[in-house]
């Protein structure tokens, strides 16, 4: 019979997706990294594998979280516009004041920067933008259907793709904009896109 592990699994996989939206994965040295799961080594790989390991572990649980709370928003009854809005608006707001969940969102930026030479981690985000897209799409038909939408719009799976890459650049601009007013700007004129 195995030993019982000494430390929340739930708990430190949530640490690590702070650490690895705060420095990135090259910029997280293992070391740096067990000391602030406040693990040690061997837990580690017994527990998770590698440092990558972790990093996708991380990384697959924080998109799910953010993916099913998207998805939920766009299924849900009523306005499609005023989901949409809630969408942005939610997440403008973690970026600008809940340091702590902004750190893990920044975990998406380290992906990124892996995705040229990673095809695992590339093709979790690919698999993932596609899964929103569709679910944007959806909404969208939804929204025409009731009338929020006026014909004007066209093309609705293009704009499914926008308002989806349009919500995850807001990520990047928040790493790089010291006060509210441009990310505001930045929601202002994606949601006008929307207007009839």
């Amino acid at each position: 019979m195995g030993r019982n592990k000494e430390f929340d699994t739930t708990l430190v996989l949530h640490k690590a997706m702070e650490v690895f939206g705060e420095y990135g994965y090259d910029g997280t040295s293992l070391q740096e990294l067990l000391a602030k799961l406040g693990i040690a080594r061997q837990s580690l790989y017994d527990t998770y594998g590698t440092k990558r390991e972790l990093f996708l572990s991380a990384l697959k649980s924080y998109i799910k979280q953010k993916t099913d709370d998207v998805i939920a928003l766009l299924e849900a009854p009523g306005s499609v516009k005023e989901a949409i809005t809630r969408i942005f608006q939610e997440g403008m707001k973690v970026l600008l004041e809940d340091s702590e969940r902004r750190r893990q969102c920044f975990i998406i930026n380290s992906a990124v920067e892996l995705m040229p030479v990673d095809p695992e981690i590339a093709a979790i985000l690919s698999s993932n933008t596609a899964v929103l897209e569709q679910a944007f799409y959806k909404a969208l038909v939804r929204a025409e259907a009731q009338g929020e939408l006026s014909p004007k719009h066209g093309d609705l799976m293009a704009l499914a793709r926008y308002l989806n890459h349009s919500r995850l650049s807001l990520t990047f601009h928040a790493k790089n904009v010291s006060g509210p007013e441009v990310l505001q700007d930045i929601v202002k004129v994606t949601l006008s896109v929307l207007d009839n």
